[in-house]
């Protein structure tokens, strides 16, 4: 059977939960990571249609784009929908995990997905690009014992190099050590030196799995007091960030764009921001969500048009003044993460077997109606 947990470090191997912004509150939302998982519905909202659709369906697993809880709840008044929604999902035993800006930053997820759409070339990150931070463990084991070991650390989430998972490298050679008075030895004896054949293990590992790293080592490793090294790696982890910029296969005018994007985004409205929408324009950067801060970014990277939701009015008339040429097509065309987290889960069920069934929500959770 396969629980929460197991599908979410998956998961994060994708998308890692350190990958989000500051004070985003992404990961477990509610319920428990050992719920048994029969059937999974990705969602981009956590709002009390989807849950009484997750409830109709016998779904045990929400996996979500937007937290479900973004602010803390205060009283449990179950007179408050939000309130009333959570206790729906408690009543159930469904568990909600949130993937928010982490997959907004991750290669592949939804800055892709929707610079796909949009059918971009040569695209880059937007904003300021970061870096994983890498680690190497070299750990000294007793021959009879590396497997185990080695085993064990890349379970643990060591060894994965890009598209490469279990790797590892080994170097033979003789431990020395003497145990002294107060020691308990494996091998050897108190007071007498010791040699042993021994295997020196090497693999690569994200920062941010350093205690599950360390503690797993400590916990296989034979040795009371087992030797290694710890090293940091630089200018190897993956690059990752916020936003796609890229190149329309043909040129169009700011109008035909707009009309370009209402089918690929299959909105019936957007709004356009623009001193001349006859201007004829290649380059586009484009950022989901609630983008409008980062239009100078836009600019930085000579975007002729921004692409994203939520732009106030105050930002709009700054566009204008800046020369750029921004379209809103609102904050819910992120809803192409459900057909593609929907994709990915049913690939990853696949490849290791799990035998869950995977949904996507069907409910439009959009506040906004245009008349």
């Amino acid at each position: 059977m396969t629980d929460v947990s197991e599908i979410v470090a998956r998961f994060e191997q994708f998308a890692p939960q350190n990958w989000a912004e500051k004070g985003d509150p992404v990961g477990l939302q509610l319920g428990s990571m050992q719920q048994n998982v029969h059937k999974l519905m990705v969602t981009l909202d956590v709002r009390p249609e989807v849950v009484a659709e997750a409830i109709k369906n016998n779904v045990d697993f929400i996996f979500a784009h937007h937290p479900a809880l973004f602010r803390p709840i205060k009283k449990f008044d179950l007179a408050v929908p939000q309130n009333k929604m959570y206790s729906e999902l408690i009543k159930h035993g469904i568990t909600v995990y949130a993937a928010h800006t982490n997959l907004d930053n991750a290669n592949g997820g939804m800055n892709d997905w929707l610079a796909g759409l949009l059918e971009l070339t040569d695209t880059e990150i937007l904003l300021p690009q970061r870096e994983e931070r890498l680690l190497k463990l070299a750990v000294f084991v007793p021959k009879d014992s590396a497997e185990t070991v080695r085993n064990a650390l890349t379970e643990a989430g060591a060894g994965t190099i890009g598209e490469y998972r279990d790797c590892s490298y080994t170097i033979s050679g003789t431990g020395r050590f003497t145990p002294q008075a107060d020691a308990n030895p494996t091998i050897g004896n108190l007071l007498e030196p010791t040699e042993v054949s021994e295997d020196k293990i090497e693999v690569v590992f994200s920062y941010n799995l350093l205690s599950k790293i360390m503690r797993t080592m400590r916990a296989v490793h034979p040795y009371e007091e087992p030797a290694f090294d710890l090293f940091p790696i630089m200018e190897s982890g993956v690059k990752y960030g916020m936003g796609r910029v890229g190149d329309l296969k043909d040129t169009m005018t700011i109008s035909e764009f707009a009309e370009y994007c209402k089918t690929k985004f299959k909105v019936e409205h957007l709004r356009v921001v623009t001193a001349d929408p006859t201007r004829e324009i290649k380059r586009i950067a484009i950022l989901g969500g609630s983008g409008g801060q980062f239009y100078t970014d836009a600019l930085r990277k000579k975007a002729d048009v921004y692409v994203t939701g939520d732009i106030s009015y105050h930002t709009g008339h700054d566009i204008i003044a800046s020369g750029l040429t921004a379209i809103d097509p609102g904050h819910h065309i992120e809803q192409v993460c459900k057909p593609q987290l929907q994709r990915l889960f049913k690939q990853w069920n696949n490849e290791y077997g799990w035998q869950i069934e995977v949904m996507q929500s069907e409910i439009n959770t959009d506040p906004f109606m245009f008349i």
